[in-house]
């Protein structure tokens, strides 16, 4: 006859003790991703204006980056989902960068216009265009580091 039919307790104990190891396993992993693991490094990349290259910021996608650029164009905000507001900014280097600021998260910049210097610090990721520029604000869920934007003296964050 089958061991668990004769002494069904044991059985129920013996599942038990694994359901309770494969728990405690998982709550430590859950423990380990979410508070021991360092975030990647951020890296700060300024431009620079003493390189020739329009590509001289050796930025990759999912780098956090600063820098700062001249305006040269505003764009109508993007309300699908999170509302962004959005612009587009030249570095010294030649880049151009949208820059997609999270207004559900952080304050407009209310009296941006073209010409205006703003310095950034978010989250690189490349596009055809030059590349895009986002996390510009706090991370309520304190997981990714809090971006901004700078604009006449005023932290957007």
């Amino acid at each position: 006859m089958i061991y668990w039919l004769r002494h069904p307790t044991s059985y129920v104990r013996h599942k038990m003790k694994k359901l309770i190891y494969i728990l405690v396993f998982v709550i430590a992993y859950v423990a380990y991703e979410r508070f021991l693991v360092p975030d990647l490094p951020t890296t700060t990349a300024q431009p620079n204006s003493a390189q020739s290259s329009p590509r001289s910021e050796q930025w990759y996608d999912g780098q956090q980056v600063q820098g700062s650029g001249r305006v040269i164009r505003i764009l109508a905000d993007d309300n699908d989902g999170d509302r962004h507001q959005r612009f587009i900014l030249e570095t010294s280097s030649g880049r151009t960068l949208l820059v997609a600021h999270n207004i559900d998260l952080a304050p407009r910049i209310l009296s941006i216009s073209a010409g205006d210097t703003v310095a950034f610090y978010g989250v690189y990721e490349t596009s055809p265009q030059g590349g895009v520029i986002h996390w510009t604000h706090h991370d309520p869920q304190g997981r990714h580091a809090d971006g901004w934007l700078e604009h006449r003296g005023q932290r957007y964050q």
